[in-house]
């Protein structure tokens, strides 16, 4: 899979401003400074999380127990292995790799991109039907690159994508939405 920016490098921060969501990401954020401060998620902090990607699988979410979603969450949250800690989180009921990489964005003390079809879009590709390990590494590293060689947060750049997507990516019916 071959990725391309489809923003002008010099107008990332400008997108990233204009991102708007139906979510507020400060609770994220939060939520985020205390998993990592604790290495797990509590099940309302989950829940949250799970939200903030889409609400289609709420239910589904809901059927994890405390102490289900607080083991899962830990062993992701403190493993040193990537794929280990993509996968481990799919084992939570509702959580595919769309909400996993939403919990690693925020939760992780590494830098992760959030899988979402507008941020592919803004990336030259489609987003995948199903994705595997290899798109997810794939699409990390060059994030990664990208942000790094930008000088930005991850979060900046996915803000930026998703804004872009938004703003200029043709109504299609679409996939994951936040």
């Amino acid at each position: 899979m071959t990725f391309k920016l489809n923003i002008p490098p010099a107008e990332i921060n400008a997108w990233a401003a204009r991102y708007r969501n139906d979510y507020d990401d400060r609770d994220a954020e939060r939520i985020g400074a205390a998993a990592r401060s604790g290495h797990h998620l509590s099940r309302d902090q989950f829940l949250s999380l799970a939200e903030w990607k889409t609400k289609r699988t709420k239910s589904r979410c809901r059927k994890n127990s405390e102490e289900y979603v607080r083991q899962v969450t830990s062993s992701a949250l403190t493993a040193d292995e990537p794929r280990f800690k993509i996968q481990v989180l799919r084992l939570l009921d509702g959580v595919d790799w769309a909400t996993a990489s939403v919990i690693l964005h925020f939760c992780d003390s590494a830098d992760w991109p959030i899988i979402d079809f507008r941020a592919f879009w803004s990336l030259g590709q489609p987003a995948p039907n199903q994705c595997s390990y290899s798109i997810w590494q794939a699409y990390t590293t060059y994030t990664r690159d990208l942000a790094r060689d930008l000088k930005v947060s991850m979060r900046t750049l996915d803000r930026a994508l998703w804004a872009y997507s938004k703003a200029n990516q043709p109504a299609t019916s679409g996939r994951v939405r936040r």
